[in-house]
């Protein structure tokens, strides 16, 4: 399997390649040439395999340069119920990502299937775990070291930290932006005190800090110095990892082959659900993928209208359900590229207007960019949105009907879910975070905490370790080349 750039860059690397870094040398996202595809006979067998194995079938079809003994140590060590232990009542953490039908009723059947049940509560340790593992069995065999830079809105950063936290010959630079994030968000990375482990706060919002990110990815000599690699979701084998959920959602919610489901993704960055786009385009039988927002609607003003129009950082709101606070989805070039039938040229020409003029229009009207708006539904994309009050309303109501608490984001992705939802077709909503995680919502809405699993009663209190820096991408350089001596 060879990979390629959304943007046309030549090379033709190889997943161990591309397994430690972020963007290709020309700024674009790593793709493979083609996508593998599933056959009805491999779905059959998976149906009855564990979670680790799984992981390793579909991982070995886009990682076919590391040998499948070696695939298969790292899922077995990776996807194990002590690893996957936060779960609720009632659900089993040998499934690693159980389903829960919350409503059948009139044809119409509405599932969650539970991604939060990894050390950081959140859906980013399905991937991230797995990235650790991959990362330092790399490292290892070529006795190297990398530094990783990476931006958070939330949850990506814990779940990095917590992945990589005392690896060896990894050290971990995680931007965040500065009082963004909930307060367990944050005491959950800045409580940590490994030494491999650093923490920046940056004075602005997560695109500011994906901004640097990419920045210094583009700066190819200053990237091979620092040996810098990220843990982004631009970092393809994050994606990979997260294909797999969308297997094991499908799989678990149908008995045959000649059914299809439909998946609801709380989105942001767009990695989420691009990994089910990347599962659709294996062959998986999904119906729709439902894009849900919550009030920055960049992606839904999208899959609405066709223009794409990404907002400044003054109209970036700061809302209950943090980590969606995006209105520059990274991944989101990925599916540009395979609605534009591959055309690289204009992906490229497209993006480049974006960091120009602040967006595209490809909604075939008078001026336009383009009129890919019609092509659209056949990808199976649709979108919603939800805001604070939609939120609070979402949460009561399935506590209510339900006897669960979800948290913020997956509050939205319900509420889209339940207007999306048709006959005959389950929809399966990805549960983004316990809401432990964003409390101080929960309280508004139910009027009392939000239950904690063991080991985090107290994590508020605990001494928080981090640096406050502005959004100046060359103090950034120096600030991480004084850290590691390159």
């Amino acid at each position: 399997m060879q990979y390629a750039s959304t943007r046309g860059y030549a090379a033709r690397p190889n997943f161990s390649e591309i397994l430690l870094g972020g963007l290709a040398p020309d700024g674009g996202l790593y793709l493979p040439t083609s996508y593998p595809q599933v056959s009805g006979e491999e779905l059959n067998v998976w149906r009855t395999l564990s979670y680790a194995d799984l992981a390793l079938e579909v991982l070995k079809k886009f990682a076919t340069d590391i040998p499948v003994a070696d695939l298969k140590a790292i899922t077995d060590k990776t996807y194990t119920a002590d690893v996957y232990r936060n779960v609720r009542t009632g659900e089993n953490a040998a499934q690693i990502t159980p389903l829960r039908v919350l409503e059948e009723k009139d044809g119409r059947k509405l599932i969650l299937q539970a991604l939060s049940n990894g050390p950081t509560l959140a859906f980013k340790d399905m991937a991230m775990q797995l990235l650790g593992n991959l990362f330092e069995y790399t490292l290892a065999k070529h006795q190297a070291e990398l530094n990783i830079f990476g931006a958070t809105s939330g949850d990506t950063g814990s779940a990095a930290e917590y992945a990589m936290r005392g690896k060896q010959g990894i050290r971990v630079f995680m931007l965040s932006p500065h009082k963004k994030m909930s307060a367990f968000q944050t005491a959950q990375m800045f409580s940590l005190q490994d030494p491999n482990i650093i923490n920046i706060a940056v004075e602005g919002v997560f695109d500011d800090c994906q901004d640097m990110v990419k920045a210094v990815s583009n700066d190819l000599d200053y990237k091979a110095r620092q040996k810098i690699g990220t843990v982004n979701s631009i970092n393809w084998a994050r994606v990979v990892a997260q294909v797999v959920y969308y297997f094991r959602g499908y799989l678990s919610a149908t008995s045959s082959n000649d059914q299809k489901v439909s998946f609801t993704v709380p989105s942001g960055n767009f990695g989420n659900i691009c990994a089910g786009h990347i599962a659709r385009m294996m062959g998986l039988p999904i119906a729709k993928l439902v894009v849900a927002t919550n009030e920055n609607d960049v992606l839904d003003e999208f899959f609405r209208t066709g223009v794409y129009r990404v907002r400044k950082s003054a109209e970036t709101w700061h809302t209950t359900s943090p980590s969606m606070d995006i209105s520059k989805a990274s991944n989101f070039e990925r599916f540009i590229h395979d609605l534009l039938d591959g055309d690289s040229a204009r992906v490229a020409a497209l993006f480049r207007k974006v960091e120009t003029e602040g967006g595209f229009d490809l909604s075939g009207k008078p001026g336009s960019d383009g009129d890919e708006f019609n092509k659209i539904a056949r990808f199976g994309f649709e979108s919603g949105k939800s805001v604070h009050a939609d939120r609070l309303t979402t949460i009561r109501q399935v506590e209510k009907k339900y006897g669960i608490t979800v948290d913020t984001h997956t509050a939205d992705g319900i509420k889209v879910a339940l207007e999306r939802i048709e006959q005959g077709v389950p929809m399966i909503v990805l549960e983004t975070a316990l809401p432990a995680k964003f409390n101080e919502t929960i309280q508004e809405a139910l009027g009392r905490d939000a239950e904690r699993p063991a080991g985090f009663e107290n994590i508020e209190a605990l001494p928080q370790r981090f640096e406050l820096m502005t959004a100046d991408v060359e103090k950034m350089k120096a600030f991480i080349a004084s850290h590691t001596g390159l």
